[in-house]
C-alpha cells in the first residue's frame, strides 16, 4: 500500500501487534476499556452496513495509496524500509510483525499447496525482524501471483476484519458513537495496533477519556470524538513515519467540523494535500 511518502509506513505495520488473539476476543464482545454498552444511532446505519464499509475502505487507501481503488493493492508488496521485512496487501500486513505470517497460515489452511504455503517456515523465522530470508527471491512474485486467486482475497478481507475493523466497530458502538466514531477508531486501531505501549488505540482511547466522554458515558458526541482526534495526533507525532497527520486534520476532522457523524455521502476531503471525493 504506497503513498507518496511511503516512508510512511502502512496502515497494519506501525506499531505492533501483540494482543490479536486480544483483539480477536474484542470483535466477540470483550471489548477494549470499560465503556458500557453505548446508544448509536439505531436510525443510521453503522460502519459495518456494505455501504458504509466501502467508503471506509476508500478513506484509508486514499491516505495509504493515494488512491480510492482499495481492490488494486492485494497484490502489492514491497520492503519500504521501515525494520517490518515485506509490506504487502490491503492492510499492509508484515513479515516482521506475524500478522503476514496468520494471512499466509490462513491461505494454506483453506487452500493447502497453494503458492505461498511453500513460505510458511521462513515467515516463521523471520517474524519479528527485517529479515528477507528464506523469502528472496521469489517470494514477492509469487504473492503477486496469489493475489489473482480469489481465495487469497477473501483471506486478506476476513483477516482485516478479524484483527481491526470488527474489534474497532464494536468499540465504537459499545462507546455510543456513529459511523463516522466507528472509523475514527477502525483508522486508529489499523494504523497503531493494540497493546501496553503509550500509542497503541487502547491507550489513546484512554487518553480521550481522561478529558471527555462518550455518548455511553452522558458525554457529547462531537466533543469527545475532538479528544480522541487530539489524542490521535499526539501518538502519531511520537514516531517520524507518522509525523504528517493530514489523515487526521484534513480528512477526520473536517468530517467532524460538517457535523457529518453518519458519514453520509457527499464526501470532499485531502490527505497529503491530494484532494479527494466520494459521491
Amino acid at each position: 500500500m504506497v503513498h507518496a511518502e511511503r516512508s510512511t509506513p502502512p496502515l497494519a505495520c506501525l506499531s505492533r501487534r501483540t494482543v490479536v488473539a486480544a483483539l480477536g476476543a474484542v470483535a466477540s464482545g470483550a471489548l477494549l476499556g470499560a465503556a458500557r454498552p453505548g446508544t448509536a444511532s439505531a436510525a443510521a446505519p453503522g460502519l459495518d452496513d456494505p455501504a458504509k464499509k466501502e467508503i471506509a475502505m476508500k478513506l484509508v487507501s486514499s491516505a495509504e495509496n493515494s488512491s480510492l481503488d482499495w481492490k488494486a493493492q492485494y497484490k502489492y508488496i514491497e520492503d519500504i524500509r521501515d525494520g517490518r521485512g515485506y509490506t504487502a496487501g490491503i492492510i499492509g500486513f508484515c513479515s516482521g510483525t506475524g500478522d503476514m505470517l496468520d494471512l499466509v497460515q490462513l491461505y494454506a489452511d483453506r487452500k493447502p499447496g497453494n503458492v505461498l504455503a511453500k513460505y510458511l517456515p521462513a515467515l516463521r523465522r523471520v517474524n519479528g525482524t527485517a529479515s528477507h530470508s528464506g523469502l528472496d527471491p521469489d517470494y514477492p512474485a509469487d504473492w503477486r501471483r496469489a493475489a489473482q486467486d480469489t481465495a487469497f482475497q477473501q483471506a486478506q478481507n476476513d483477516e482485516r476484519d478479524r484483527v481491526y475493523f470488527n474489534p474497532a466497530v464494536a468499540q465504537g458502538k459499545t462507546d455510543g458513537l456513529r459511523a463516522l466514531g466507528q472509523f475514527v477508531y477502525y483508522d486508529a486501531l489499523v494504523m497503531h495496533g493494540d497493546g501496553d505501549d503509550p500509542t497503541s488505540f487502547r491507550n489513546i482511547r484512554r487518553r480521550a477519556l481522561g478529558s471527555a466522554k462518550p455518548p455511553a458515558q452522558g458525554g457529547n458526541e462531537t466533543t469527545y470524538l475532538n479528544a480522541f482526534l487530539d489524542a490521535r495526533v499526539w501518538a502519531m507525532r511520537q514516531e517520524e513515519a507518522h509525523s504528517d497527520t493530514s489523515r487526521v486534520d484534513t480528512e477526520q476532522r473536517v468530517f467532524l467540523r460538517n457535523g457529518n457523524l453518519d458519514l453520509n455521502t457527499p464526501l470532499d476531503w485531502k490527505v497529503y494535500g491530494d484532494g479527494y471525493h466520494l459521491g
